[in-house]
């Protein structure tokens, strides 16, 4: 089309600058008529190869988008074929691991089994040796019943005896139950007879009043005859502070009920009580009977207990003390 201008133009200069004969235009015209033809037929052809390229190109697009799939396939099937060669790879491994470890279970086993048939054999022999034994303990279980049987007998003669202890001693203080300044109880096989203060002693003083003395001595004549008791004293004091002139003597309430305890265990001993039965202690205003509200309950804490106890028990507990 460009070249066709061009020649159309080149002529229009020669008709204008030149004198062209009619026959020679008329060629030129139709010399220009072919040429029209000649690019018009030219761009048919270019179209057509241009049409004929894109279709090329485009088929060339999709091959080179099948190929990039079918190299993405590849890629995914060369991943999928590792993936495939290495689990092979591991489940190989895992068979032999599994074989290995199955071969060594049925070892193991065995050697259970041996062990377990040794084993077997041992707890025979022992079944035996402790049929023997339950045949021994046996006997002496029947040994210990009967010995039991014969404890039980003597802890009921004991509890007799006490019981016996208790009714002398209700009878012969009766006059000073009736009054408040005895009180006597039975626990079992434990006795305590509890003398308040005013019965034995004054106000801060740690020596037995002659009537108090002559109570102990009544109560000594009763406690001597049992023997197979411990006898235990033991002082208590209400919760008032030791005043001023009693201090240089008793710093505290501990050492008042101690020497309280200690001056009646002595003069029981002085009437026939054996003093390797004896003890004496002193618990202050630690172990009331009463609360230290009023100043009739604070008499009844302060006290001498006298307590009858089996030999093999060294103290009583603070519940029973309160039975008592």
């Amino acid at each position: 089309m460009a070249r066709f201008k061009l020649l159309v133009a080149i002529i229009s200069v020669l008709a204008l600058f030149g004198c062209v004969s009619a026959k020679k235009y008329d060629a030129s015209l139709a010399e220009i008529d072919t040429l029209k033809k000649d690019v018009s037929s030219l761009d048919g052809k270019l179209k057509q190869k241009e049409a004929e390229k894109a279709s090329v190109e485009a088929d060339l697009a999709k091959l080179n988008k099948n190929l990039d799939e079918r190299n993405k396939e590849l890629d995914e099937l060369k991943k999928q074929n590792k993936a495939l060669t290495d689990d092979n790879a591991n489940l190989s491994n895992l068979l032999k691991a599994k074989k290995d470890e199955l071969s060594a279970n049925v070892t193991d086993l065995r050697k259970k089994l041996a062990d377990k048939e040794a084993e077997l054999n041992a707890k025979n022999a022992e079944i035996e040796s402790l049929k023997k034994q339950v045949a021994a303990l046996t006997q002496e279980k029947d040994a210990l019943n009967l010995e039991k049987a014969n404890a039980l007998k003597e802890k009921e003669k004991s509890v007799t005896e006490m019981k016996k202890t208790y009714d002398s001693l209700m009878g012969e203080m009766n006059s000073e139950i009736k009054k408040g300044e005895i009180t006597i109880t039975q626990l079992k096989d434990k006795l305590s007879v509890n003398l308040v203060e005013k019965i034995l002693f004054d106000s801060g003083s740690a020596e037995i009043k002659k009537d108090g003395k002559k109570v102990l001595e009544r109560v000594a004549e009763i406690l001597k005859k049992v023997t197979d008791k411990q006898v235990r004293v033991e002082g208590h004091t209400d919760n008032v502070p030791i005043g001023p002139k009693l201090a240089e003597r008793f710093p505290s309430n501990w050492e008042l009920s101690t020497t309280r305890a200690t001056t009646v265990a002595k003069y029981l001993q002085d009437k026939g009580i054996d003093p390797k039965l004896l003890s004496a202690c002193g618990y202050s205003e630690y172990r009331p009977v009463s609360v230290n509200d009023t100043d009739e309950n604070k008499a009844k804490n302060r006290r001498i207990e006298i307590a009858l106890i089996p030999k093999d028990v060294d103290r009583i507990t603070p519940e029973e003390g309160q039975k008592k």
